[in-house]
């Protein structure tokens, strides 16, 4: 059997200047800030949002609603995964219609999981604009989606995984490749 092998992609330190990188580019580059909201993907994408909020917070005093979305019954594999899916609540502290929603999420791949949220999000309301922020990008799309905020992008091969791992969740922050 072969041995499962790995590979540091960001450290803590990088992670953290990445997110400062997003959250100031994302500050700069929606005109309507006023209407702005960061949504996170469950579960990934919430510890970033959150993250993303204080850097923008910190920079410039603007109080960004952030939401949690949940993807459960929208992703087109649920009945691969499981007979009954599991789903979990969606918070969004605003209505979205007429708003700039940025999605969050950690790790952009297929685009599958964006697809899902996307259609989540409309059964929520009419935003103004939607856009996507990830701190991976992985390649290998199914869909026509590309983020307009990216942390890192990595080659990988399909076999591999990218695993992010928050502190909110885990023990540390941290990036890492794996293979089996």
């Amino acid at each position: 059997m072969a041995e499962k092998t790995s590979r540091l992609l960001l450290t803590a330190d990088e992670i953290d200047k990445i997110l400062d990188k997003m959250a100031s580019s994302i500050y700069e580059e929606v005109a309507d800030k006023n209407n702005l909201v960061l949504v996170g993907i469950r579960t990934g994408g919430v510890h970033i949002a959150n993250r993303l909020y204080e850097k923008i917070r910190e920079k410039s005093g603007l109080e960004v609603p952030v939401g949690i979305l949940d993807i459960g019954l929208y992703r087109d594999d649920w009945t691969r995964l499981s007979t009954n899916p599991i789903v979990r609540s969606t918070e969004l502290p605003v209505a979205i219609d007429d708003r700039v929603v940025v999605l969050v999420d950690d790790v952009l791949f297929t685009g599958r999981t964006v697809r899902a949220a996307m259609d989540a999000l409309i059964d929520f309301g009419r935003p103004k604009r939607i856009e996507l922020a990830v701190l991976v990008d992985r390649g290998h799309r199914e869909f026509p989606i590309c983020a307009n905020y990216v942390g890192t992008t990595v080659s990988t091969a399909l076999e591999e995984v990218v695993n992010v791992y928050m502190k909110e969740a885990d023990e540390e922050d941290r990036v890492i490749v794996e293979k089996n």
